[in-house]
């Protein structure tokens, strides 16, 4: 939100209030404490009849440093809040003439002392951010509009660049950008989004997180061009601060904070294929897409119902529509015999037609107006409401009805909406219904994923998510929403799911070919590529069935090249993933997470990393021309050996079984020897590729089982022309690949030497 006119001026109508002195500071046990009056105080008599901020340090965790600022204390506090893992943290508070210095970590805050309140922020001894400095900073807002606000402005330096705040479809660098972080149905081609995030990075090695659950308005570098505005309609705020030496911390101490992403079972990295929204379809339907694609011999890993397995109008009843579908339970044990896994559409409303509108009323389970009516509009369902999940007896009512479903033998579910809550209503708890509005996906996500986790335990827990908040991370996997059968939309596609993995997502999808219009073969072919390079791979769509024999016979050659592809590449991908769940660095990732200090990597967004040795280039266009930047080294093309030395752009012509995939030198890649299925012993005959290994360099790489256990650590080292690799356990049969060479090991050999040519 903006609240300035220009560099001397404010809006008609606005005031602004600002923190001006640090008049008192006040040093505790492990916190510091500012009186900060809105006017600088001569004498004592200036303290009457005047707004006096309170402004609070304190650390969560290492490296975290929390500010707490406040024009009024007395206000209730309704929620709901987001939920931040704290650890005793050791801070350190030293004093100087001239300032306090607060230290949490390697992440200090320096409060200035004296007649301009300022505090700066320092990861050891390199410069971050501040606030205070001249008419920006911390100040209370009085605003035309009837509200009052709290803003933050921190400074931005020369050539620093801004990522993140959820998954935004707009440009990849959001200087310059006004972004509010309110979650809207509203597809992938605008400034509206359905994973809002308030949390942000920089290039310079840092984070800012909001700890507001309701509208954030942010102006990054927009209103003031050299500061990266905050503000919410509160009394009180609150953010952190999160210092680190790379991306790669600043994101692992923000997961810290707001929770590891669950690692997805095996089984969900294969692909999906759907029955579409609006198409027509009957068991004979969904066999022939099944069969389809065993007669192509497409591995196919996963069969999702969407909306009309319920019958119209009926949204939701989780009931399979008895035209369509006479006996589900038989039909869902004819698909498992077929080596498949179901997934199903839901979403957490309840159409005044469906069976259970009825009940749901009468039990209470559902939002209401002030007046104590039932929430109810014609969008999207006739007559719906909204299941109130912070009732429990509502939330066991709701799961029920899913656990009905996975006694049927369903899977997994598609979580669909959660982004259209409406603010005039009451929930059970109380919970302010402004706050709610983004929040209530999160509860939403986290009931199913939590029912998913008790039925088949954790690592083996999988939702198909479209809205999500801070901490939405922990449920994977989430999907990038309704975008279009363009090469415009598969990039801004592309471009969303980058901002999210900057927000702390590490699981992500789209749909393959686009949602809105059927794509021509061509794009399709190259969507399937880009598709199947992602983490998770799923065909749907709106209006025609996603199948590639639909598009050409070679579409069907162009998936099946690329399942396979991903299904060997199993044993890298899923170990990159645990290795997610583990610190909260995604799997998929932008360049610039990888190579921050590399100015070439600021703003690509047309090309991304999985893992830390891949780097993915899709192609964008119908010539099958694809420009992309390689970092530092020399990178090797995983498809056909050509080795490329980095630091520059390079310019590709691919067929459609190609595209930019490389592997960075000094990188051990795994790669299994079964390409029908994603799921299977990744260790039993496994190909340890190195392409390319610098003299003198040692690198080693972790094996995870497709249960989520350490399977083994192979090492490397190379000594001029000699490359020594060895297996911690080698329980299994195994390989080395180097270059043209490649030496077989039995079980129980634990290492190789070879001489590279």
């Amino acid at each position: 939100m903006k609240f300035l006119n220009g560099m001397w001026q404010v809006k008609e109508g606005t005031s602004i209030l600002k923190a001006k002195q640090a008049y008192e500071i006040f040093v505790k046990k492990d916190r510091v404490q500012i009186t900060a009056p809105t006017v600088v105080i001569r004498d004592r008599a200036q303290t009457l009849n005047l707004p006096v901020l309170a402004i609070e340090l304190f650390s969560p965790r290492r490296d975290v440093i929390g500010v707490r600022l406040a024009h009024f204390y007395g206000v209730a506090e309704r929620g709901p809040e987001y939920e931040i893992s704290s650890e005793p943290t050791a801070v350190d508070i030293s004093m100087t003439d001239d300032e306090v210095i607060f230290t949490s970590g390697d992440t200090s805050a320096r409060i200035k002392k004296g007649d301009q309140l300022s505090i700066s922020y320092y990861y050891k001894d390199r410069y971050l951010t501040s606030t205070g400095d001249g008419l920006t900073g911390m100040a209370y807002v009085k605003h035309s509009d009837g509200n009052n606000y709290l803003r933050e402005m921190l400074n931005l330096s020369v050539g620093e660049t801004v990522y993140g705040l959820g998954e935004r479809f707009t440009p990849f660098v959001k200087n310059g950008q006004t972004v509010d972080i309110w979650a809207e149905d509203g597809g992938t081609c605008t400034e509206i989004a359905y994973k809002n995030v308030p949390f942000y990075m920089t290039n310079r090695g840092y984070g800012v997180f909001v700890n507001y659950t309701g509208r954030v308005s942010y102006e990054v570098a927009s209103e003031v061009v050299s500061k990266l505005q905050f503000s919410v309609p509160e009394e009180t705020m609150e953010y952190f601060v999160l210092g680190g030496d790379t991306l790669h911390n600043v994101i692992s101490t923000y997961t810290d904070l707001t929770g590891k992403p669950a690692l997805p079972p095996a089984w969900s990295f294969g692909l999906w294929l759907t029955t579409s929204f609006t198409t027509s379809y009957d068991e004979d339907t969904v066999n022939q897409f099944v069969d389809g694609m065993a007669q192509r011999d497409i591995p196919l890993r996963v069969f999702h119902y969407d909306c009309f397995w319920m019958r119209e109008f009926r949204w939701c009843d989780f009931t399979f529509d008895n035209r369509m579908f006479p006996d589900p339970k038989e039909m869902l044990a004819r698909m498992k015999k077929k080596g498949l896994k179901i997934c199903v559409w839901i979403n957490p409303y309840i159409g005044q037609l469906s069976s259970l509108f009825r009940e749901g009323k009468e039990q209470g389970y559902f939002l209401k107006k002030p007046n104590g009516d039932v929430w109810q509009w014609d969008m999207w369902q006739a007559g719906m409401a909204c299941v109130d999940f912070t009732n429990p007896a509502a939330v066991e009512w709701y799961t029920g009805k899913l656990q009905g479903l996975i006694d049927l033998g369903v899977d997994c579910f598609k979580t669909d909406f959660g982004e259209r809550i409406p603010t005039d209503v009451v929930y059970y708890d109380g919970s302010d219904p402004q706050r709610m509005h983004n929040y209530y996906t999160h509860i939403y996500n986290k009931v199913v994923f939590e029912l998913l986790e008790k039925n088949f335990g954790k690592g083996q827990a999988a939702l198909f998510a479209r809205s999500g908040v801070a901490g939405g991370q922990q449920f994977p996997i989430h999907w990038g929403g309704d975008c279009s059968g363009t090469y415009e939309s598969m990039a801004e596609t592309l471009r969303g799911g980058l901002s999210l993995s900057m927000s702390g997502y590490a699981f992500w999808s789209h749909d393959i070919s686009g949602f809105e219009s059927t794509a021509t073969p061509d794009l399709y072919k190259r969507w399937c590529a880009f598709g199947l390079l992602s983490t998770h791979s799923r065909l749907h769509g709106s209006g025609s069935y996603r199948v590639p024999w639909n598009f050409d016979e070679e579409s069907s050659d162009v998936l099946r090249f690329f399942t396979n592809l991903k299904c060997k590449l199993m044993p890298y991908l899923f170990s990159v993933s645990c290795q997610a769940h583990y610190t909260g660095i995604p799997v998929m990732r932008s360049m610039v997470m990888d190579h921050q200090d590399d100015r070439a990597c600021a703003y690509l967004d047309c090309q991304y990393k999985l893992g830390d040795s891949v780097l993915v280039a899709p192609v964008f266009n119908d010539r099958g021309e694809v420009d992309f930047y390689l970092p530092e080294g020399t990178w090797t093309s995983i498809l056909d050996g050509e080795k490329l030395e980095g630091g520059r752009w390079y310019h590709r012509v691919y067929d459609y079984f190609g595209l930019g995939l490389f592997v960075a030198e000094n990188a051990i890649l795994p790669v299994g020897k079964v390409s029908d299925r994603p799921d299977y012993n990744y260790l039993n005959g496994i190909t340890y590729q190195i392409d390319e290994i610098k003299d003198g360099a040692e690198t080693a790489f972790q094996v995870y089982q497709e249960d989520g256990t350490l399977g083994d650590t192979v090492c490397a080292v190379r000594h001029g022309s000699s490359l020594t690799v060895t297996v911690a356990n080698a329980a299994y049969p195994w390989q080395v690949k180097a270059g043209n060479m490649t030496v077989s090991a039995e079980v129980g050999t634990k290492q190789v030497i070879m001489t590279l040519e």
